[in-house]
């Protein structure tokens, strides 16, 4: 930013008064023409835009990908409460509640089966194209796909508990943390970008001291700005 700054800003100047930068018989040795840098400044711009499109793209994708995952779920539970078959959401099954799973449902959340047997499609999960047999004491977890028999299991995790939150809170965790070379990076901008600017002032201090004194302040500038635009 500081570079970019810095070339658009003396790029104007020299463009608006030409003859500031162009003295006496150098000016006749460069047809008063002065260097500028709109170009440097144009393409640092356009490949930082292109960096945030990507990044926002790559954002939008995970974002599409969690939407997916929620959507696996089922909105609606059956469960046995006081002797009565009840359907409620998803989202108000208890720990403790026993869930009933009919043949081409999803089941709503994490248990143990209790009473039954079936298979299940936890492809979605584990990526496992055959379906897995269940029987009284086996796991089944929420939003895989129950695919013969009917069974009753106990929910052991509700909620943000259950497998597929879990992975749905992974994913976000992943798509809101830098990578360990974007930390990196920003660790070495925070010294980078100081030692740059004193590099520049430095530039501008000794080209102001060695340079002639009719055109020492102009070569004492684009020197300054070229090291910033070089950085």
């Amino acid at each position: 930013a500081v570079g970019t700054g810095a070339a658009y800003i003396y790029s104007v100047f020299a463009t608006a008064f030409p003859t500031f930068f162009v003295n006496g018989e150098h000016a006749a040795h460069v047809g008063e023409m002065v260097p500028v840098y709109y170009e440097a400044a144009s393409v640092i711009i356009a490949l930082i835009l292109l960096g945030s499109m990507l990044e926002a793209r790559a954002k939008g994708r995970t974002g599409d990908a969690i939407k997916k995952l929620i959507g696996l779920q089922p909105k609606i539970a059956r469960v046995v409460r006081d002797g009565a078959e009840l359907e409620i959401a998803t989202g108000d099954v208890i720990l403790g509640d026993i869930v009933i799973v009919r043949p081409g449902e999803k089941i709503p959340v994490d248990g143990i089966v209790t009473e039954g047997t079936s298979a299940v499609d936890e492809s979605m999960l584990t990526g496992e194209s055959m379906p897995v047999e269940k029987r009284t004491g086996d796991e089944v977890f929420g939003a895989t796909m129950n695919k013969t028999g009917a069974f009753r299991f106990s929910a052991t995790k509700v909620g943000r508990d259950t497998a597929l939150q879990q992975i749905v809170k992974l994913v976000r965790d992943a798509q809101g943390s830098k990578p360990p070379i974007a930390r990196l990076a920003d660790k070495i901008s925070g010294v980078f970008t100081p030692v740059v600017i004193s590099i520049a002032v430095a530039t501008f201090v000794i080209w102001f001291i060695a340079a002639p004194p009719e055109v020492r302040f102009t070569m004492a500038l684009v020197n300054f700005v070229s090291v910033l635009i070089i950085a």
